[in-house]
C-alpha cells in the first residue's frame, strides 16, 4: 500500500495520538528521548524524529546467540530484511529524505541484526513480494507486520515479537462502532487482499449470513491512497487494516477516527512475528535475539518510541498456534 512520502511525514506530529493509546492498551503519557532535530512533538509527549539520522536504540551483540546464525549467512554479514513498501507509518514509513526507512518494524529489525552481528539491509517491495522473496531465499527475513496464520506455518518459521492489534477506521461522525460481526452487516469495507483482517472479515459475513444478517461487501484498491480516498468520498464505510496506522491516519487526517479494534486473530490472539523460509536455520537465532533485546530493555525503548508498548509480547514464541485455517 502506498500513500503520497510527503504528506505522510509532514503529518508525524500526530504519531502519538496514533496509537490510539487507550485502544491499544497502552499506558498514557508514554514518553521517549529520541533526537530533537527536525521532529514533531505529539500530544502525548512522544517527540518523532523525522530525519534520516534516526539514532536508534542499539544493543551488543551476543556471541551465543550469533552462533545459531547458518554459516553462510555469518560469513556474509549481513541479514537480508523485506518489508512492504514503507508508507504505513508507525510501522515502516519514510523519513523527510523520501528514501530512508523509519519506524517501529525496521527499528526492531536492527536490534535483531545487532545481537546476532550482522548488517541490517532492508529492501521495501510490496506485500504480495514479501513472500515471494522469502520462498526464493532472496531475503532472509520479513518484518512487515506479518501475522503467524496455520496455514503460513506450512511454509514459514515464525518468531513472535507484538501483538496483532486491527484498528477499524470510518469518517468522524459515522454513529457506529464495530465490536464483533453483526456490526458490519450490510456495510461496505475496504481492506487490502490477502491479509488477515481480509480473512476475519471473510469469517464475520460467513457468521452474519448464518444468523440471517446481510453481509459486507468488501472492496479492494491498489494502495492506501485509494482506500482513503474510497473513505472519503463516502463509497466505502470502514476501512480495516493495522491499528497502529489507521489510528495515525486518524489523528493526521482530522477526518477520521478508529470504530473499533480487534485482534487480528480474531477469536485467538494474533501475533506478529519475524518470518522466515521453512527449515532454513534461522528461526532460532531470530527468536533468540528477540529474547535478549526483550530482556535488556531495549525492545520496550523502542516500542515506547512509537507508542505501541500496548503491544508488547513478554517473549518470543517460535512457531506459535497461529490463526486457524478457514474451514472448507
Amino acid at each position: 500500500m502506498s500513500l503520497p512520502r510527503r504528506a505522510l511525514v509532514t503529518a508525524a506530529a500526530s504519531l502519538a495520538a496514533a496509537l490510539t493509546l487507550a485502544a491499544c492498551g497502552s499506558s498514557s503519557g508514554a514518553s521517549a528521548e529520541l533526537a530533537p532535530a527536525k521532529g514533531s512533538t505529539a500530544p502525548n509527549g512522544i517527540t518523532v524524529n523525522l530525519t534520516p539520522q534516526q539514532n536508534r536504540v542499539t544493543t551488543a551483540k551476543v556471541d551465543a546467540i550469533a552462533a545459531l546464525v547458518p554459516e553462510e549467512i555469518r560469513k556474509r554479514g549481513t541479514l537480508t530484511v523485506v518489508d512492504s513498501i514503507g508508507t504505513t507509518p508507525p510501522l515502516d514509513f519514510y523519513a523527510n529524505d523520501d528514501k530512508t526507512i523509519i519506524g517501529v518494524e525496521p527499528d526492531i529489525a536492527e536490534l535483531v541484526g545487532n545481537v546476532l552481528g550482522l548488517k541490517v539491509e532492508f529492501n521495501p517491495v510490496s506485500w504480495e513480494n514479501i513472500f515471494v522473496g522469502l520462498d526464493s531465499g532472496k531475503y532472509d527475513v520479513g518484518f512487515s507486520n506479518i501475522t503467524v496464520t496455520e496455514a503460513r506455518k506450512e511454509k514459514y518459521d515464525f518468531a513472535t515479537y507484538r501483538l496483532d492489534v486491527l484498528g477499524f477506521e470510518a469518517r468522524k461522525g459515522s454513529g457506529w462502532k464495530v465490536t464483533g460481526p453483526k456490526d458490519i452487516a450490510g456495510k461496505t469495507i475496504a481492506v487490502a487482499s490477502g491479509t488477515n483482517q481480509e480473512k476475519l472479515l471473510i469469517g464475520w459475513n460467513e457468521q452474519n449470513v448464518k444468523n440471517g444478517l446481510k453481509p459486507a461487501d468488501l472492496k479492494y484498491f491498489q494502495n492506501s491512497a485509494d482506500y482513503y480516498l474510497a473513505l472519503s468520498s463516502g463509497r466505502v464505510d470502514v476501512y480495516v487494516g493495522p491499528n497502529p496506522s489507521t489510528a495515525f491516519h486518524g489523528v493526521q487526517s482530522g477526518e477520521t477516527e478508529v470504530i473499533g479494534t480487534y485482534s487480528g486473530g480474531g477469536d485467538v490472539l494474533g501475533k506478529i512475528a519475524a518470518t522466515t523460509k521453512k527449515d532454513n536455520g534461522l528461526v532460532r537465532a531470530l527468536g533468540g535475539a528477540l529474547d535478549e533485546i526483550i530482556r535488556n530493555g531495549t525492545y520496550g525503548q523502542v516500542l515506547k518510541r512509537w507508542g505501541l508498548d500496548g503491544e508488547a509480547v513478554r517473549s518470543s514464541e517460535i512457531n506459535p498456534p497461529g490463526l486457524p485455517k478457514p474451514k472448507p
